[in-house]
C-alpha cells in the first residue's frame, strides 16, 4: 500500500510540510488547476507541481484529475481536439513520472452534495447528501434554484442549462460508446508510458437531474474494464462513492477488482447510508454503514499495493478551509488506515 494525500497546490491551507508529518505518508495527490478543462498543461506547472512535492520529501506520481471535456462525453465532433489534447496531457505526466490518473466521466457534475457542513452529533461538520434538497433543484427551469454545494462555478447560468439540455439527448448506451470512444484513445498513450487510468466511480452512484450516469456499481464496471481489456484500464475504488447505495458490496467489489489487478487507487472513507440520501463520516467502521476493516482485507489479501488516501474528512476541532478537505481529520483517516493494512498484512502473514 502507497499512502498518499490530496494536495490542491501552493493554495492549499493544508501545507506540504504540515502533510510530510503524517506517519507513513508517501505520495502527494494533486493536479494543474489553472488551465480550463480540455486544454493541454505546461511542462513548467508540471516540473513546479514535481519540485515542490519531492523538495518536502513526498513522492509525485498520483494525478488527481485531468479532467475529461464535455465535448468528450458528449461524443462531439469537436471532441478530437480534446481527445489529442488529453493524450498529451498523459505524455507529459509521463515524462514526469507520473504512475497513477484518476479521473471520472461524470456528467456536467463532478459531485453532488446538498450541504457541505451539516453538523454532526460529536460537534463536528460534514458533506451531506438529502434527496430531498436535491429534488428541489431544476438546472432546466429558470425559477429553479440552479445551484447546490460543489458545483463547477465555472459555469453561468444559461451555460449550465445548456450543457445540461444537451445531454437530454444522450442515454446511457450512447455515454458508454463516448466512453468505449476516449478509452481506446487514450489507453495506448498510457500503456506506452506505464501510467495506469483509474475511474472513479460517479458520485453519488445514480442518476441526478436525468442526466445518464454509469459507473454505478459491479455489473458496470465490469462493462467498463471489458471497453478496452488492458490492465492500464483500472479502477479509483471510491468506498465513499460506492458505499452510499446498500446495493454496492463495497468489500466484495474491493476484493474482486484487486484480485484481477485493476484497482489501481482506493479513496477510503466511510458514509452513514440513510433512507433520504447518505452523511459523510469519520473513517472509523463503527461510525457509518461501511466495514473499513473488511474493505481494506479484501485489498491485501488479494494482492492490492496500489496508492490509497483517506477520501473526505469531516470538519474537526475548529478547523476551516476547503470542505472535506482539511488537515485534521485526513490524518485521522491515515493513521487508521496504517492500522488497518498493518493489521490485515500481519493477519495474512500468520495465515502461510
Amino acid at each position: 500500500m502507497k499512502l498518499s494525500f490530496r494536495w490542491y497546490g501552493e493554495e492549499d491551507k493544508v501545507t506540504l510540510e504540515q502533510i510530510r508529518q503524517i506517519p507513513g505518508m508517501r505520495s502527494i495527490v494533486t493536479a494543474v488547476y489553472d488551465v480550463p478543462p480540455g486544454e493541454v498543461w505546461s511542462r513548467e506547472s508540471i516540473q513546479r507541481l514535481k519540485s515542490l512535492t519531492e523538495q518536502a520529501g513526498l513522492s509525485f506520481d498520483v494525478i488527481e484529475s485531468v479532467p475529461v471535456h464535455e465535448d468528450i462525453k458528449l461524443g462531439l465532433p469537436t471532441r478530437e481536439r480534446y481527445l489529442e489534447n488529453y493524450c498529451e496531457n498523459i505524455r507529459r505526466l509521463g515524462e514526469a513520472g507520473v504512475k497513477c490518473i484518476c479521473y471520472n466521466f461524470m456528467p456536467v457534475f463532478d459531485w453532488t452534495r446538498t450541504q457541505l457542513d451539516h453538523p454532526l452529533g460529536d460537534g463536528s461538520t460534514s458533506l451531506v447528501y438529502y434527496q430531498e434538497q436535491v429534488d428541489k433543484v431544476n438546472p432546466l427551469q429558470s425559477e429553479s434554484d440552479l445551484t447546490l454545494p460543489g458545483w463547477d462555478s465555472s459555469y453561468t447560468r444559461e451555460g449550465l442549462r445548456d450543457v445540461v439540455e444537451k445531454y437530454q439527448s444522450i442515454t446511457e448506451e450512447k455515454l458508454w460508446e463516448n466512453l468505449r470512444y476516449f478509452l481506446q484513445k487514450v489507453i495506448p498513450v498510457a500503456a506506452q508510458y506505464d501510467i495506469n487510468m483509474a475511474i472513479h466511480q460517479d458520485d453519488p452512484c445514480w442518476s441526478i437531474f436525468g442526466l445518464p450516469r454509469i459507473v454505478t456499481g459491479e455489473k458496470e464496471l465490469d462493462k467498463l474494464l471489458s471497453l478496452v481489456d488492458d490492465p492500464h484500464n483500472g479502477l479509483t475504488l471510491c468506498c465513499g462513492s460506492l458505499g452510499c447505495s446498500a446495493k454496492n458490496d463495497v468489500p466484495k467489489l474491493a476484493a474482486k477488482y484487486a484480485k484481477m489487478g485493476r484497482i489501481h487507487f482506493v479513496h477510503l472513507r466511510n458514509v452513514q447510508i440513510l433512507p433520504n440520501g447518505f452523511e459523510e463520516r469519520a473513517h472509523l467502521s463503527s461510525c457509518g454503514s461501511l466495514d473499513m476493516y473488511a474493505i481494506v482485507k479484501g485489498l491485501v489479501e488479494n494482492g492490492f499495493d496500489g496508492y490509497v488516501r483517506p477520501d473526505h474528512g469531516r470538519m474537526i476541532w475548529g478547523e476551516t478551509g476547503r470542505p472535506g478537505y482539511g488537515l485534521y481529520d485526513r490524518a485521522l483517516g491515515a493513521a487508521y488506515i496504517n492500522g488497518l493494512f498493518e493489521a490485515a498484512q500481519k493477519e495474512l502473514a500468520a495465515k502461510k
